[in-house]
């Protein structure tokens, strides 16, 4: 596998993986719907058009060929930041363009961006354990309705072909390690960063996460929380789930500052390791 086509190649996560990509020896192209500087890894589409998204599966002329991977980045990133009818006509479509047009293109291996917002995020309703795992899915909003929809989906293309390979990856809050200097102001409120059991990824492991998948062999369909190993607090996190979820079951001994959205099953299976942490750079 040697040539990966990105989506959301411009977003915050999406310019990371694709440094990280090239730097591991992917032959990595870009695809978003944002300006961006004449690059030749770099082409511009609108993914609800489903013509150009399965034209771009075939390849683009100047650009590159054959495409053995997507990565499936694209996306309104988060519930809020326009109306719910826009949120869902833009996500859904756009994912279901990308899984079509590889299916047809005969790509074997897709890798995107589900959410931790899948397992019930903000958490008004308290979460059935901690740390929450794969096992939940609870969408709260429209935006994570779209990305249990989109796991739904992508279940089905891999029943109706076994060698295919979708691996829904359910990231954390990203970060950038410049904004890691305005964490130690959490410690003053815990209910600021309850809202996702005070989780992150870096978006160097969020990469991580995904070269990881793309090597990962097995096909079918399977979805991984992906977060950093620690909280954004300096507090320790039995006793943040104490404070705040004291009737909700704790299921582990949980290290001193322990994710509480569990990574277990990506160390597991995917092999995956977060590397960065907020504590090492603040």
């Amino acid at each position: 596998m040697t040539t990966v086509i990105v989506t959301g190649s411009q977003g915050k996560l999406g310019r990371v993986v694709v440094d990280e990509l090239v730097a591991a020896g992917f032959d990595v192209h870009g695809l978003d719907s944002k300006p961006a500087p004449a690059s030749h890894d770099y082409t511009r589409i609108d993914l609800t058009d489903y013509g150009q998204t399965v034209d771009a599966m075939f390849g683009v002329q100047d650009r590159y060929g054959r495409v053995d991977a997507v990565v499936h980045l694209a996306a309104i990133p988060a519930p809020g930041q326009v109306t719910d009818v826009a949120t869902f006509h833009n996500n859904m479509p756009a994912t279901f363009n990308v899984f079509q047009g590889a299916k047809r293109a005969g790509i074997k291996k897709i890798v995107y961006a589900s959410s931790e917002t899948v397992l019930g995020l903000p958490f008004a309703i308290d979460p059935p354990y901690i740390p929450v795992d794969e096992a939940v899915s609870r969408p709260e909003s429209n935006y994570s309705l779209v990305k249990h929809l989109e796991e739904t989906m992508a279940a089905q293309f891999c029943r109706w072909d076994p060698t295919l390979s979708i691996i829904a990856l359910r990231f954390s809050n990203v970060m950038y390690p410049e904004e890691y200097a305005g964490f130690p102001a959490f410690d003053a409120d815990a209910t600021a960063r309850r809202w996702n059991l005070w989780g992150y990824i870096d978006a160097r492991d969020g990469a991580q996460a995904v070269i990881q998948s793309l090597r990962y062999r097995e096909p079918g369909f399977d979805h991984f929380v992906i977060a950093n190993a620690d909280t954004v607090m300096s507090r320790s996190s039995a006793e943040l789930a104490a404070e705040q979820f004291p009737t909700v079951p704790v299921t582990k001994q949980l290290g001193e500052h322990e994710t509480l959205l569990s990574i277990d099953k990506a160390r597991r299976l995917l092999g995956y390791e977060p590397k960065h942490s907020w504590r090492d750079e603040a």
